[in-house]
């Protein structure tokens, strides 16, 4: 076939006889034996020891393709290791030179499979493989997949279209995976989206994949960065940051000083990275970081576009907003106001250059953004005295009560509550982590005191994934709390069911926390739940999926018709049943 022919092409060129030399020769020659005879002698393998042992193969049988295959597999492994050597010794010029001219005499049998793996292997050691050579690569499917990565990295470099085509696929897989973990079906308050560490989720198999591909390459890594940028602008979604993080760290563990130096986010992100480890912003850490966002220069202030990208990864907010809750509950204990802490101030500093990462890369406008007096001033005292109500609560039970009888829990929320949690990000964001902490704590009363504040939240934050994934975990603390009616017409009817109609995400984070949790739930609540969750027209195939196991769930737990017939109560004597007499 023509596929042969262009295969074997390359033999001409060297000199080398191919099937069609032979084809000629027995067609133009009157005694065909002694033209194959004359063939074999001139293209066989030429060494004079062999006259006499190959008629001795032929006696065993053993044909002689087989025997030249053999030789020549013998030959290409002596031949790849050579050329592995080669990369190794001598100056860099001449063993370069020594590759390109091995690339020069082979390129032209690339097509044969036989020979191949040995022009690869001379392309993957050379840092520059001439351009006409890649070009032809390229242009050729087979030939591009066949390609070591140094080699592919090589034609990347210069086209950006076909890299996207390739880490395309990579990053979807990512942000399916993060998603997979916020819907997981396994809901609990000890293993979350934020359990796994640092150094566990880098060995993910994209992020392994995408340091494979970028090598030492910074143009590469540059692209890569390019893309998260213009998917996190197109999309708004946070898991663009964390892999950007995830990425520098990556190749921050294999040491390749290469990239790690360039990119001026490095010592910031590593020290932030050493935060996420413990869940905490401590204060040495804090001065470093601090260190860090004080000494962005006049003219170089486009960094603070890259280090909010870093800051705006949910792990990132994650430890900042546990540690600002922390912070807050130290302060009430020390009497001190929020102002006048400079680790809490940082921390708020840093959300807010998180928080705005989007606005600053969508503006182009690279400066902090200002923190609103009235944050520190009016809404962290509001939480400070919740945190004060708790106190004074759990003690006025502890006292012995006099006539007054027992001093009921506040349950009225100050509008100024309210009001930030609607009109400010930061608060919003600080006073949801609020809400988990105490959810956490198991703290029934000052989780149904602050629960009607999530309903309007800024930019529906408190419908987002991850703090609804969060939320469902915590809550499994309170699963008891399930079979009181006031306490799930407030969760469900007052927040969830609010939001499920039009919020798609919401409907399937309710049915999975009912799926762990319906065997708690009051049955006649259960009932009026699983009507208020039935799926519509425009629900997708994930919630009708989820409602289909909720169903089944609930089919069940119904007692058989044989069951609900009275069944005499266990205290009485049962009958005694005269046993067959044995025959």
């Amino acid at each position: 076939g023509p596929g042969q022919a262009e295969m074997y092409a390359g033999l001409q060129e060297l000199g080398v006889a191919n099937g069609e030399d032979l084809k000629e020769t027995l067609t133009n020659c009157t005694e065909p034996l002694k033209a194959i005879e004359q063939f074999q002698t001139e293209n066989g393998v030429l060494l004079p020891s062999l006259q006499y042992a190959l008629p001795f193969l032929d006696l065993h049988g053993t044909p002689r393709l087989e025997f030249h295959q053999s030789v020549f597999d013998e030959l290409r492994e002596k031949l790849l290791e050579r050329v592995s050597a080669i990369a190794l010794e001598g100056k860099v010029e001449e063993r370069y030179k020594k590759l390109e001219d091995l690339l020069e005499k082979s390129f032209s049998l690339v097509k044969m499979p036989s020979i191949q793996p040995v022009v690869m292997c001379v392309m993957k050691h050379l840092p520059k493989v001439p351009e006409k050579k890649l070009k032809l690569v390229m242009a050729d499917k087979d030939l591009y997949k066949a390609c070591a990565v140094e080699v592919k990295r090589q034609i990347w470099q210069d086209n950006q279209a076909l890299f996207g085509d390739e880490v395309s696929p990579l990053l979807k897989q990512y942000i399916l995976e993060k998603e997979n973990i916020l819907f997981s079906n396994d809901i609990s308050f000890l293993q979350n989206f934020f359990s796994p560490s640092p150094k566990t989720r880098r060995q993910g198999e994209v992020v392994q994949k995408l340091t494979q591909m970028i090598g030492k390459n910074v143009k590469l890594y540059d692209m890569v960065l390019q893309f998260l940028r213009t998917l996190f602008l197109r999309t708004r979604n946070v898991h663009y940051c964390t892999l950007r993080a995830e990425l520098l760290m990556s190749l921050h563990d294999l040491e390749i000083s290469e990239i790690c130096t360039v990119d001026p986010c490095h010592k910031f992100t590593w020290c932030l990275d050493a935060c996420i480890r413990e869940k905490f912003v401590d204060n040495k850490r804090a001065r470093e970081l601090q260190g860090f966002l004080d000494g962005v220069k006049k003219g170089q202030e486009q960094v603070l576009g890259d280090l909010s990208m870093i800051l705006c990864d949910p792990f990132a907010i994650n430890t900042l907003a546990l540690s600002t809750i922390r912070h807050l509950q130290d302060l009430v204990g020390q009497d001190t106001l929020p102002r006048e802490s400079p680790d809490l101030l940082l921390l708020l500093r840093m959300l807010s250059l998180g928080q705005g990462a989007w606005d600053m890369i969508d503006s182009q406008v690279f400066k902090e953004p200002k923190m609103e007096a009235e944050l520190i001033t009016r809404f962290l005292p509001l939480l400070m005295s919740f945190v004060v109500d708790d106190h004074t609560f759990t003690v006025d039970q502890k006292l012995p009560s006099e006539e007054k009888g027992p001093i009921p829990y506040p349950s009225t929320i100050p509008e100024a509550f309210t009001k930030f949690l609607q009109e400010n990000r930061i608060a919003c964001e600080i006073g949801l982590y609020y809400i988990l902490h105490i959810t956490k704590q198991r703290n029934k009363n000052a989780f149904l005191r602050l629960l009607p504040a999530l309903v309007e939240t800024f930019s529906d934050l408190a419908f987002s994934d991850i703090f609804l994934h969060l939320l469902t975990g915590n809550l499994t603390l309170l699963s008891e709390e399930f079979a009181l009616e006031e306490f799930c017409t407030s969760l469900f009817d007052g927040f969830f069911l609010t939001a499920c109609s039009r919020k798609e995400n919401v409907h399937r984070h309710v049915l999975r926390l009912l799926l762990h949790l319906h065997h708690k739930v009051a049955p006649a609540k259960l009932e009026s739940l699983q009507k208020a969750l039935e799926p519509t027209k425009q629900s997708g195939e994930a919630v009708k999926e989820l409602y289909n196991q909720f169903s089944e769930k609930l089919e069940l737990r119904k007692p058989s018709p044989a069951e609900v017939t009275e069944t005499p109560s266990m205290e009485l004597p049962l009958p005694t049943v005269p046993t067959p007499a044995s025959r």
